[in-house]
């Protein structure tokens, strides 16, 4: 019999924490909320909620990808080809307007997005931690694409919310994830008293550090964002 508790802090329990908890902001939408603006550059709402699902079944892909070999990223150096500000993500934002504008009826994509995302949590269910997996032309073990995901769908949430005053956030298992990430990406604990929600925004480039947060980090400010 598994333990509850265990279970919620695997990879696994991470990811479905995440998408349980973005699925509840997503769930509740109406086409008007939909072009609400987001955190995320040039994204209104239903944008955002596309990219998500393109990532959710990105993930429901790769948990039945079996990959051969060892992993070549883990949990935290996945991120490290994902940097703002270049070409790969300026096209990838212009991709996911123009695939959502296709969507005439925001239900469709709301519909579309929560059935994928409760597909891909239960794939993770039943996929052994330590199986190799292919995704972004890299191999991970299963459970560091799990982290992954949760990692990516957190920061997303946080995105999301950004003008959906009354919507719930992140959980906190995901934002846990998002602040080992970062740490694991800085070599250390972050060394500046931040709060999860803003370690995550500032560590991924949607906040500038301040002078004192600069000051406070010494030349490791200069590394900042550590990936977005």
């Amino acid at each position: 019999m598994s333990d509850g508790a265990s279970d919620s802090v695997s990879p696994a329990g991470v990811l479905r924490a995440a998408y349980e908890a973005f699925a509840a902001v997503v769930d509740p939408l109406e086409d008007d909320e939909s072009w609400l603006p987001t955190a995320c550059t040039g994204w209104a709402v239903r944008d955002l909620i596309f990219h998500c699902l393109a990532d959710a079944q990105r993930g429901l892909v790769a948990l039945h990808t079996p990959a051969g070999g060892a992993a070549d990223r883990d949990a935290v150096s996945y991120w490290a080809d994902w940097q703002p500000g270049s070409v790969g993500a300026a096209n990838g934002r212009r991709w996911a307007r123009v695939s959502a504008s296709m969507f005439l009826d925001f239900r469709q994509l709301r519909e579309l997005y929560l059935e994928t995302a409760a597909a891909t949590v239960t794939a993770a269910a039943t996929t052994s931690r330590s199986a190799f997996v292919s995704t972004q032309g890299h191999t991970l073990t299963a459970d560091d694409l799990m982290t992954t995901l949760a990692v990516e769908a957190t920061i997303h949430h946080l995105d999301l919310v950004s003008h959906l005053a009354s919507a719930p956030g992140p959980s906190a298992a995901g934002l846990a994830a998002v602040r080992s990430t970062l740490d694991g990406l800085l070599g250390r604990p972050a060394p500046v008293d931040w709060s999860d929600e803003h370690y995550a925004r500032v560590g991924t480039g949607r906040v500038r550090l301040t002078q004192t947060e600069q000051a406070l980090l010494g030349a490791e400010a200069a590394r900042f964002p550590l990936f977005g």
